[in-house]
């Protein structure tokens, strides 16, 4: 092991909130290393919105302008590969990656994002991100007064349905089969003119991304421009869990404020910890990130 190796900060993540985690720490004169394996869960939508300065942007831009302004800082490097382990150390951690390269950190960031699970269903996970949407406040605006689905059931279903509700009119609740909901759900829906389809859903037709058609097992369609849906996920690294970090009841790592997790000296930001999932509230949780952790070595120095 050469001195080389040895950082302040390891950053386990080089999208949004890692590059913004960076930018703090590198502004704060902190050795830091940033690893990504470029996969950001949003590679496939085309714009990124409501993130003022960059509203309307692709990712990628957003991602090449931000690396190139966080490499401007002498005291950040980056790495191009997949961290696969994290151990704790007398000093701090050690970073393993897939490559078998090891680096050691006083303190760690995990903004390692979330990885969805796509529903076996064709169509898809070809239109996520582009027609099927999670996030009326990243999407909505391109899509308002559309004819839009929300997919789901249940409660979940109900308060889907309520908040895309705010725009569109024209809105459909694909319940994927029998609905769940109360009858006080279902009569709040039907007051504001919110159609509930209890056809189970064979297919979506589409054309590079974008959705056409809903096929149903009994061969009906129905029309739409776009469709919200909240798949499951789960953590995109696992090196947090392996290292004791909690996680919520929901699968985000758990933490406070300060975006510090459970075990000393790591902190997570992004979308690995959050369930508002948008660029704008992850490059913020990302500088909370960095001050919070500068602000701890700090204390230790003192």
């Amino acid at each position: 092991m050469t001195d080389k190796h040895q950082y302040d900060v390891i950053i386990v993540g080089g999208s949004y909130a890692g590059l913004s985690a960076g930018m703090t720490l590198g502004r704060a004169l902190r050795r830091v290393l940033i690893i990504d394996g470029g996969q950001p869960c949003n590679r496939q939508t085309p714009h990124s919105h409501n993130f003022i300065t960059q509203d309307g942007q692709p990712p990628e831009r957003i991602t090449v302008l931000a690396k190139a302004q966080v490499a401007a800082y002498d005291t950040v490097e980056f790495y191009e590969g997949l961290a696969t382990t994290g151990v704790p150390t007398e000093k701090g951690f050690e970073i393993g990656t897939a490559s078998g390269d090891v680096f050691l950190a006083k303190k760690l960031v995990f903004a390692t994002g979330l990885k969805d699970i796509m529903p076996d269903l064709p169509g898809f996970a070809a239109c996520w991100g582009m027609s099927m949407i999670h996030c009326p406040y990243c999407h909505g605006y391109e899509v308002r007064d559309e004819t839009t689905g929300a997919w789901g059931n249940g409660d979940m279903g109900f308060e889907l349905a309520k908040l895309v509700a705010n725009w569109t009119k024209d809105l459909i609740l694909f319940t994927h089969g029998k609905s769940t909901l109360t009858a006080e759900q279902a009569e709040k829906l039907a007051a504001h003119n919110i159609a509930i389809d209890e056809r189970v859903i064979g297919r979506i037709e589409q054309d590079n991304g974008y959705i056409r058609h809903i096929v149903f097992t009994d061969g009906s369609t129905q029309a739409i421009k776009a469709m919200y849906a909240r798949p499951q996920f789960v953590q995109h690294c696992d090196i947090p869990a392996a290292v004791g970090c909690a996680l919520t009841q929901q699968g985000h790592i758990q933490v406070d404020a300060m975006q510090r997790t459970t075990i000393p000296g790591i902190y997570a930001c992004g979308d690995n910890s959050q369930m508002a999932r948008s660029v704008a509230m992850s490059v913020a949780a990302g500088s909370m990130a960095g001050a919070s952790l500068n602000k701890e070595l700090i204390d230790e120095e003192f």
